[in-house]
């Protein structure tokens, strides 16, 4: 198979071939099956319930992000009476967020997730469903810019820039000074992955009452206390974060997130939606608005009715007998109250801590629902009448890919539209373009984005410039737009996503998927899933609490 014909729409065999030299390249072939079988999407609905066996049963859904779209989509399959209740009232996804710069939508930013990794099981599974179309975001050459220390140089693929360029800076020990790069990196971020047996590993992609010794141990532990562990000085943590600022972000957090994108090769071999992620919640809502939807092989009239309200946000979840009331505010700013048989929420732990409780959940859940660690991210994109970052040489030069930095910012996101000029098109820099100038985490995120607006755009126009090596002011010109989104600041988000500290995987995870109000009440949603962060978590959930309800109905009757 021919793995660089698959840049446009891959076949699911075209996808495990990449995936499968992704993990030999790495030394871990043996992880292909279990990786594949852990993040394949859960059994079809019908294994737990028959067509039209929820034809007399009304479920409310709180949330109109991936995992509530998706849960509503399977329960509709079994004929089921649904009410979507989203608080935003402009858009829908939830943390999916295409911001289009123009009306023909051909200019656009990723504000929210931007990326499928190509062993995401679950994501291309509605992706093949609705039949969207997918380019790779995976550049030709390494080509893109690094800025560390004051240093500007490419990044490549050896490492020897690093290698040569910063170690001088840092307070390396005699035995890191002589580790190249390459070997240092994978040294601090491979050795206790590549220690766990092949069936420990799987873990990583599991939620369980309990888990073995060993990885109980390190959902314990911070990144920086492994670090230590490993015997890393403070020299080369500190150029590790200053080369690799996303893991700064997250140093102080429970290992097992590192963990969790390295099993499965979550930074390589990434696609984007074409036209915008935000066409997979639209296929969705297309989907469920639908009489007769195309994604449906069997009788139209088999399927339930769906009714999305957008603009009610949710104020209060009770239990009432045998029923669960969701009362809420709409758009018009009246409070009312529906009852359902059975309710899924989805929507984040940082935003259902405002929602009213009565009776409380269980003692678990409440403690989840307080202190579960959201991490913060800020993005600030700009549409330029002109593409500087691809001109000649000194200024760019550069198509597709990430630039890093020890800036604020943290890092630049180069469009992927150039990356192939087809059918005789001629590419050139003096077309527009868009750049996500700032994509940050963490404390960097806070501090850029709780600035004056004026202020925040001219911090990340200088930094773009410095990593580019252009006169100050250079950009400024160029510039015909730019939004920001902060997510700890959008009202129904207050927080990118969940990452919990060290331990909170051990002491939350299982029970936050547990339903409340004597099964009534169930969860969906990344922060519930094995992959939070990514679309394949949200999915995932919200097919998997699809069939829980299924399965909950089958065993009533």
């Amino acid at each position: 198979m021919a793995i660089q014909n698959s840049f446009y729409n891959p076949t699911n065999e075209q996808r495990h071939q990449i995936f499968y030299e992704s993990l030999n390249r790495a030394g871990r072939v043996e992880d292909f099956e279990n990786i594949i079988d852990l993040l394949s999407p859960p059994a079809d609905i019908y294994r737990y319930s028959q067509p039209m066996s929820l034809s007399n049963v009304n479920i409310g859904i709180i949330g109109g992000g991936l995992a509530g779209l998706c849960s509503a989509y399977e329960l509709r399959k079994l004929g089921a009476n649904i009410t979507i209740f989203d608080a935003e009232e402009n858009r829908i996804g939830g943390r999916i967020y295409t911001h289009y710069f123009d009306n023909s939508k051909k200019y656009f930013s990723e504000l929210g997730a931007m990326r499928m990794p190509v062993s995401h099981e679950t994501t291309w599974h509605y992706i093949n469903l609705f039949n969207l179309n997918t380019e790779s975001l995976t550049s030709p050459q390494s080509n893109n810019f690094m800025y560390m220390n004051n240093i500007r140089m490419r990044r490549d693929f050896s490492g020897q820039s690093i290698t040569e360029n910063l170690y001088p800076f840092y307070s390396l020990t005699e035995i890191e000074r002589s580790t190249p790069w390459n070997e240092l990196s994978s040294y601090a971020s491979e050795t206790v992955l590549n220690n766990m047996t092949p069936q420990q590993r799987t873990e990583i992609l599991k939620i369980l009452p309990q888990y073995s010794e060993q990885y109980t141990y390190l959902t314990k532990l911070s990144e920086r206390q492994v670090y230590e562990i490993l015997g890393l000085s403070q020299g080369a943590i500190n150029l590790i974060t200053s080369v690799e600022p996303f893991t700064s972000a997250g140093m102080n957090l429970g290992y097992n997130n590192s963990l969790n994108g390295l099993y499965s090769l979550d930074f390589l071999n990434t696609y984007r939606i074409t036209g915008g992620m935000v066409n997979l919640p639209l296929a969705f809502i297309n989907s469920l608005e639908s009489n007769n939807p195309k994604e449906f092989m069997y009788d139209p009239n088999l399927l339930g009715k769906v009714n999305i309200k957008l603009g009610y946000a949710v104020n209060g979840i009770s239990k009432s007998n045998d029923s669960v009331n969701i009362r809420y505010t709409d758009h018009n700013n009246n409070e009312n109250m529906e009852q359902f048989d059975y309710v899924i929420c989805a929507i984040p732990f940082s935003t259902l801590r405002e929602v009213e409780l009565y009776p409380y959940f269980s003692d678990q859940k409440m403690q989840a629902i307080k202190e579960l660690n959201y991490l913060d991210a800020q993005k600030t994109a700009f549409f330029c009448r002109r593409r500087f970052w691809e001109e000649d040489e000194p200024y760019g030069r550069i198509n597709g890919g990430i630039s890093f930095t020890d800036l604020p910012i943290q890092s630049i996101v180069y469009p992927t539209d150039h990356i192939r000029c087809e059918n005789g098109r001629n590419c050139t820099y003096e077309e527009p373009g868009t750049i996500l100038a700032s994509y940050n985490l963490g404390q960097d995120s806070l501090r850029v984005a709780n600035q004056n607006p004026e202020r925040r755009f001219e911090l990340v126009k200088r930094n773009v410039e410095l990593v580019h090596g252009t006169p100050e002011g250079y950009i400024d010109t160029l510039i015909e737009s730019h939004r920001t989104v902060h997510w700890n600041n959008e009202p129904w988000a207050r927080g990118a996503f969940a990452e919990g500290y060290p331990g909170q995987k051990l002491f939350f995870s299982y029970n936050m998927l547990l339903p409340e109000y004597n099964n009534k009440v169930f969860f969906a949603g990344e922060h519930v899933s094995t992959k939070p962060g990514w679309i394949q978590g949200a999915l995932y959930s919200g097919k998997f609490v699809a069939n829980q309800v299924a399965l909950q109905l089958r065993n009533i009757f």
